[in-house]
C-alpha cells in the first residue's frame, strides 16, 4: 500500500515537473521573438534616420590639389592650429606624393599638381557647394567627387572658387554640371544647448561618414589664427563657434552639421588636439563648427556673382612691398600743379615687419588750408590706398597724384592711431581704417 502511494506521488512530480518544464520552455522560446521586436522597434525608433537620408547625398567631397615648387614639395604648412587641428584630410596624400614623389626625383617635378588634401562640402544651391576656406587655399585647381550609391568610382567635377572669406574660414565653389539637390539652411541662432545634432564627412577617406552627438555649447570664442590684410596689418581672428561632442576627425572639414530636421545649422571646422593647460591631460569629443547664419553672406555674395568672373582659390591679393628708408618727401615739388598739401615719408620696413601697422605713406605735417585738411587727413595717419591702388612708398602716391588735375576727386583710405611715430616708446597696437575722399586743388600761396 505504501508502495503504491509512493508510486503515485513520484508520478505526481513528474508530471508537474514535465509541465512546468514545457512552461519554461515556452517562455524562453518566445523571449528571442520579443528580443528581435524590441531591437526592431528601437531601431526604427532612431530620430537620425529619415533626416540623415534626407541630406546624406548632398555630402561631396572636395579635392585640393597644388603645384609642386621644389623637391619637397609644398606640403609642411596650413594642417592645424595648435592645440586646435583642422578637419582637413589627406596629409598622408600631400606628404606622401609631395615629399615622396618630389624627393626621388628632385626638381624634375616642379610644375606637377600634386593633391594636397581633401576635404568634405555640402550643395547649398544648385551647382554650388559650400566648404571651408582652408580647405580650398592656396589650390591650383580643385576638384568635386561625388560618390554615388552602386558606383565603385566617384565622380570628378571641375570647381573654382566664387565666393570666400578667409577670416571666417567659408569658402563657396561653383561647380558646373553638379546634379545633386541643395540642402535646407536651418537657424543657427536657434539652437540650444542639449539638441540633438549630427555629422557628415569624408573623415580619412571614409565617405559619407555620419556621427551623432547633441551642441555641448555655444558662442564659443575662438583665436582661429592670425590675418594678414592686404596692407600688411596683422589681427588675431576670433571667430564665434559651436560647440559638439558628435565626432568628428580629420577630413570633415566643409562637411555639414545637421538638426533633426534635415537642416544645415553648422560647418564642422575645429577639433580640440590638444590640452591648453596641462600637457598630461587627455580631451576627446570637443570639436567647432561655423554657425551657418554667419555663412549665409558668403553664399549670397556666390549666387549673385558672375560666373566669367570666377578666379581660382589659389589667387592671392596683392600684398606690394615695403621701399624700405625712403627720405621726408613732400608734394612741394608739385607747386603750380594741383596737389593735397602734406609732408610725407614712407614708413621704414622695421616699422611695419611687426604687422601691428600696415604698409603706407606716413603723414608728418598737414597744411593749413589745403585739400588735405578740408578732406580729414590728419597728421600722423597712414595712407595705404589711393584710387583705389594699395600705396607702399611715397613714390606710388605722388605718381597717382600727378597725372591728375585740378578738381579731381581722390579717394584716400588711411590707418588712423593718433600716434605720433617720431616720439613713440612703443608701436600702437589699436587703430582704424578711415575712407576719405580728397578734391585736389592748387595750393601754392598756402606752400609758400
Amino acid at each position: 500500500m505504501l508502495k503504491k502511494i509512493l508510486n503515485r506521488k513520484t508520478l505526481g512530480y513528474i508530471a508537474l515537473a514535465v509541465a512546468c518544464l514545457m512552461i519554461g520552455s515556452g517562455v524562453l522560446a518566445n523571449q528571442p521573438a520579443q528580443a528581435a521586436n524590441s531591437v526592431m522597434t528601437s531601431s526604427s525608433a532612431s530620430p537620425f534616420v529619415e533626416s540623415i537620408a534626407k541630406v546624406k547625398d548632398s555630402v561631396v567631397g572636395v579635392n585640393n590639389y597644388q603645384l609642386v615648387s621644389n623637391s619637397y614639395g609644398n606640403n609642411y604648412n596650413g594642417f592645424g592650429y595648435f592645440p586646435w587641428g583642422d578637419f582637413f584630410g589627406g596629409f598622408g596624400n600631400g606628404y606622401g606624393n609631395g615629399y615622396g614623389n618630389g624627393y626621388g626625383n628632385g626638381n624634375q617635378d616642379s610644375g606637377r599638381e600634386v593633391k594636397y588634401g581633401s576635404g568634405s562640402g555640402v550643395v547649398v544651391a544648385k551647382e554650388y557647394v559650400m566648404t571651408n576656406y582652408h580647405v580650398v587655399e592656396d589650390a591650383s585647381s580643385l576638384e568635386v567627387t561625388v560618390q554615388r550609391d552602386g558606383q565603385a568610382e566617384p565622380e570628378l567635377f571641375k570647381a573654382t572658387v566664387a565666393a570666400s572669406d578667409a577670416d571666417l574660414d567659408v569658402a563657396v565653389l561653383y561647380v558646373p554640371g553638379l546634379d545633386l539637390e541643395p540642402v535646407e539652411l536651418g537657424d543657427s541662432d536657434a539652437l540650444q544647448v542639449g539638441d540633438l545634432v549630427f555629422n557628415i564627412g569624408n573623415p580619412i577617406g571614409f565617405t559619407g561618414t555620419v556621427t551623432a552627438g547633441i551642441i555641448s555649447g555655444l558662442n564659443r570664442e575662438i583665436n582661429t589664427g592670425t590675418s594678414t590684410d592686404k596692407y600688411g596689418r596683422k589681427t588675431s581672428v576670433i571667430n564665434s563657434m559651436i560647440q559638439t561632442d558628435a565626432a568628428i576627425n580629420s577630413g570633415n572639414s566643409g562637411g555639414g552639421m545637421f538638426n533633426l530636421d534635415g537642416q544645415l545649422i553648422g560647418i564642422p571646422t575645429l577639433k580640440y588636439t590638444g590640452s591648453r593647460y596641462s600637457s598630461t591631460a587627455t580631451v576627446e569629443s570637443i570639436g567647432m563648427a561655423i554657425p551657418v547664419n554667419d555663412a549665409k553672406t558668403v553664399i549670397d555674395e556666390a549666387l549673385k556673382a558672375d560666373v566669367s568672373s570666377f578666379r581660382d582659390a589659389n589667387q592671392n591679393q596683392s600684398s606690394g612691398s615695403s621701399s624700405g628708408n625712403a627720405a621726408n618727401n613732400t608734394d612741394s615739388s608739385m607747386l603750380g600743379k594741383p596737389r593735397m598739401g602734406v609732408t610725407i615719408t614712407t614708413l621704414n620696413s622695421s616699422v611695419t615687419a611687426s604687422g601691428l601697422l600696415p604698409r603706407g605713406v606716413y603723414v608728418m605735417e598737414v597744411e593749413s588750408g589745403s585739400p588735405a585738411e578740408a578732406a580729414g587727413v590728419l597728421p600722423f595717419d597712414i595712407i595705404v590706398e589711393a584710387n583705389d591702388t594699395v600705396i607702399t612708398n611715397t613714390s606710388e602716391l605722388t605718381g597717382i597724384i600727378s597725372t591728375l588735375k585740378e578738381g579731381d576727386e581722390v579717394r584716400l583710405k588711411v590707418y588712423r592711431t593718433g600716434v605720433d611715430l617720431s616720439t613713440a616708446t612703443e608701436l600702437p597696437s589699436e587703430g582704424e581704417y578711415v575712407d576719405l575722399t580728397l578734391t585736389l586743388a592748387i595750393v601754392d600761396a598756402v606752400a609758400q
